[in-house]
């Protein structure tokens, strides 16, 4: 891209005026909807809108966003490492406002009552038509973490969302989650399912015996007569986030040469635009970027992250924007880049909330929807306990939510501690409302959702959490290879993320006692990637725990005494 860092600002300033700023909500407060998704203004002649990790969330939903997320060295302070009220002024966005609620936890209860339901792919389906009516030809990318999320997904094994995304005209899609169903079912969907429909891409997707390319790696697309390259980049760490034995003879990573020969390629065979669609997370693009020439564009998923504004990252060709879109079915990024003699000489980028109380639903969408969720709504709807609390799961550390799943494993396993996977995924139950049997699948819907209780030394824990916590707070982005801190119950600990391996996690104590390295402790856990590990369902657990309650109030939320991060505005 040869845009300068003057221009790339002058955009940024275009981009404000087109919904970042207070006169969108009073707009809408007004009763002008319309005004908020309007793009009739056109900013270029390629026209890409982006969506990512909805985990299979088809109804519109409560979302709480981060309160910690934390940036470490080069990423000190900088996107996608604000929270709150740091992240309000940095990207000018007003407090109280309706895209405050979109982007930040600030009195979520307050404003999740006031703005409503986010997402809901009929909801979805309807801005996408829009959009397209807007801007003909717009091209529909899916950054992966569709398949995987929800009770429906699971018990059809992602063919709800695949009928949806079919529905919906995605073109374009890479994975992750998908993989968790294993190797024959994504090969399944992807010739059949798929074929002729939405082209599955992947570069860094190996087989093991010869190295030879499972799926496509790009796909070339012209729109309005401009030749577009997708590049298609998978999780990386899909083998060790998740069951390696899922997709024994598939080799994954970042795969950096290989891109870039892939871009070449691309740019050979005539593409005036390169487009990379990453299940990176957001750190590894930034990264990615600074080393890898010829990609115009970066559209990425994996953190969950919603940036309102893309970041322009140099590298030795040029410069590369890098964007990140969300998660859960909160919102659809729409990229227009305006390409003349051959490449890109400008951008406009919008990441668009998706409010339910907007957006007419779509009744093709509803109709199938409806279709697909019939079978099983009794048992989705049945009602398990009363919350008088938020409950939410998002963040580096522990929230609500994930502590009612730790009481679930300490109380009903009899273990002194519980570990609970740092996913990024699980709808929010406002105070008040009833947790239902399809509030617990959203928190819990895998494949692999076995409970199991081992004896653990001490030393054996920390090593556990050492490990964990390097995934999440390692400098350098291409060893952040998991997904946030594990959650831990029944155990106290102090975190310094700016410490190296081995010195970050200190002042174990159980009960008000220091763990002891030598001593043996009972600890339940759920969702073992090990081949061949068993044990009774984790929402089974969750399930029978809320059902003896009753009445669900305020868990006191055991998070890690952190030191080292005072000020960093990635923490509130």
């Amino acid at each position: 891209m040869s845009l300068t860092r003057r221009e790339f600002l002058q955009l940024l300033a275009v981009a404000s005026a087109y919904g970042l700023d207070a006169g969108a909500d009073e707009a809408l407060a007004a009763g002008e909807a319309e005004r908020f998704y309007d793009l009739s203004k056109a900013a270029g002649n390629v026209t890409l809108m982006h969506f990512t990790d909805c985990h299979a969330q088809l109804l519109p939903i409560h979302f709480r966003e981060p309160d910690v997320n934390i940036g470490i060295g080069d990423a000190y302070g900088k996107p996608p490492h604000l929270v709150g009220e740091a992240l309000l002024r940095h990207f000018r966005v007003s407090p109280k406002s309706r895209l405050a609620h979109a982007y930040t936890h600030i009195d979520f209860e307050r404003a999740a009552g006031t703005f409503g339901k986010v997402g809901g792919f009929a909801h979805l389906a309807a801005l996408v038509k829009r959009v397209r009516a807007q801007r003909p030809g717009a091209l529909l990318l899916d950054g992966g973490d569709t398949w995987q999320g929800s009770g429906t997904a699971l018990w059809t094994r992602a063919q709800d969302m695949i009928d949806a995304s079919n529905l919906l005209g995605v073109e374009v899609m890479t994975g992750h989650w998908e993989f968790t169903y294993g190797a024959a079912r994504v090969q399944e969907v992807v010739n059949k399912d798929l074929a002729g429909r939405i082209e599955f891409v992947a570069q860094n997707v190996k087989t093991a015996d010869f190295g030879d390319p499972v799926f496509k790696a790009y796909v070339m697309r012209e729109m309005n007569g401009v030749p577009v390259a997708i590049v298609g980049q998978a999780f990386p760490y899909t083998p060790i986030a998740n069951p390696r034995h899922f997709v024994a003879e598939w080799t994954f990573g970042i795969q950096e040469e290989n891109l870039q020969k892939t871009v070449n390629e691309a740019r050979a065979r005539g593409a005036h635009a390169v487009v990379l669609l990453s299940h990176n997370g957001m750190d590894v693009d930034i990264k990615l970027a600074s080393r890898v020439t010829g990609i115009d564009a970066i559209l990425g998923g994996h953190t969950h992250d919603a940036v309102p504004e893309p970041l322009l990252i140099r590298n030795a060709a040029g410069n590369t924007l890098v964007t990140n879109a969300g998660s859960n079915g909160k919102f659809l990024a729409v990229l227009e880049l305006a390409v003349r003699s051959g490449a890109v000489r400008g951008f406009r980028y919008r990441l668009l909330p998706i409010f339910a109380n907007l957006i007419e639903p779509d009744p093709d969408m509803a109709a199938l929807i409806r279709k697909v969720r019939e079978p099983f709504e009794a048992k989705l709807a049945e009602r398990l306990a009363i919350s008088e609390t938020l409950l939410y799961r998002r963040g580096n550390f522990n929230g609500t939510f994930d502590q009612v799943i730790l009481d679930a494993l300490m109380t009903l396993k009899g273990a002194e501690i519980a570990f609970s996977p740092g996913f990024r995924w699980g709808t929010t139950v406002l105070p008040g409302q009833a947790i239902t049997l399809e509030h617990v699948m959203d928190q819990t819907a895998i494949t692999y959702p076995y409970v199991t209780v081992n004896e653990l030394t001490g030393a054996t824990i920390k090593s556990v959490l050492e490990d964990i916590c390097d995934n999440l707070f390692n400098p350098d982005p291409y060893y952040q290879q998991g997904g946030d801190m594990v959650r831990v119950g029944g155990m106290q600990f102090t975190c310094d993320p700016t410490q190296k391996i081995g010195a970050r996690i200190s002042g174990m104590t159980l009960k008000g006692k220091l763990v002891e390295a030598g001593k043996t402790y009972k600890v339940a856990s759920w969702a073992p990637v090990a081949e061949g590990a068993s044990g009774e369902p984790v929402w089974d657990v969750v399930i029978r725990y809320l059902k003896e309650r009753k009445v669900i109030r305020p868990p006191s939320v055991n998070r890690p005494r952190l030191i080292g991060v005072q000020g960093n505005p990635g923490a509130v």
